[in-house]
């Protein structure tokens, strides 16, 4: 098991900085994300912080990395594919927080990933008589941080690994009778079940810096959006990012759209 922490402070509210979260697909930076669904969300009526869960589709699929390190099909086919996000989280308005939770759905076995964050406001020196409630463009009084923390596990030969390994044992242990040279191992057998995982693990870690790094600066686009144009600026910066991507190079948005009108079709039909 392998963590990856990362700290990170925005120069706008609290209110500004959580409303963007939950508007921040598209943006120019995350046109991976086909669609995001609400499934649930409601307020609790005791503490009055709000829960949502929700599911993103992305297109995605395993990193060349990792393949190289898995039996033949294990992976499935190099080709993009997609996979599901399941996110979570809670915010407390009143107390100016906000958890977030989100974790794949696909190939957990070879590798899973739990992102954990922490939005916190933070009243700069002198604000807090000054405070203006939810004004989203209130960036005198106050920032947030969010401290993120990715944990990275792989479990990958825990199972069927061990049992080949034990089997390659027994075959050696009965091979004295011919000087055979013993055939060579493929690289993946070669590795122990711990050294595969670590190195999984670590593929994950370095992809994620990368990730974390476009996640700021879609959100930094989205907030700008929210600061210069409110909703209204928001709502037109995602209509652009969707035209981009239904540009005729074609795109992810642009296959789900199309194969969204087939189906609809088929229906009407």
């Amino acid at each position: 098991m392998k963590f990856f922490e990362n700290v990170y402070t925005y120069d706008y509210s609290f209110p500004a900085v959580t409303l963007a979260y939950f508007l921040r697909y598209p943006n120019p930076y995350s046109r991976h994300v086909l669609t995001t669904d609400v499934i649930e969300r409601h307020i609790d009526p005791k503490t009055h912080r709000l829960h949502t869960t929700r599911l993103h589709l992305k297109k995605s699929k395993v990193p060349s990395g990792i393949l190289k390190l898995l039996p033949k099909g294990m992976g499935g086919s190099d080709s993009s594919g997609q996979s599901y996000i399941l996110e979570t989280t809670i915010v407390d308005a009143k107390e100016g927080w906000m958890e977030t939770e989100s974790r794949n759905m696909e190939w957990t076995g070879i590798l899973s990933v739990v992102e954990k964050q922490v939005y916190q406001r933070q009243l700069l020196e002198g604000a807090l008589d000054n405070l203006a409630g939810f004004a989203l463009d209130d960036q005198t009084s106050e920032q947030t941080t969010v401290k993120t923390t990715v944990t990275f596990r792989s479990r990958l030969g825990q199972g069927k690994l061990l049992g080949w390994r034990k089997t390659d044992a027994i075959v050696d242990h009965n091979h004295d009778i011919d000087d055979e040279p013993a055939p060579k191992k493929g690289f993946f057998s070669s590795l122990s079940t711990a050294g595969i995982q670590r190195t999984i693990e670590l593929i994950g870690v370095n992809r994620t810096r990368d990730a974390i790094l476009k996640s700021k600066q879609g959100m930094n686009v989205v907030l700008e959006r929210l600061r210069s144009g409110g909703i209204v600026g928001v709502l037109e910066g995602m209509r652009q990012d969707r035209e981009a991507a239904f540009s005729p190079e074609g795109g992810p948005w642009k296959r789900v759209w199309l194969r969204g009108n087939a189906l609809k079709d088929d229906d009407d039909n």
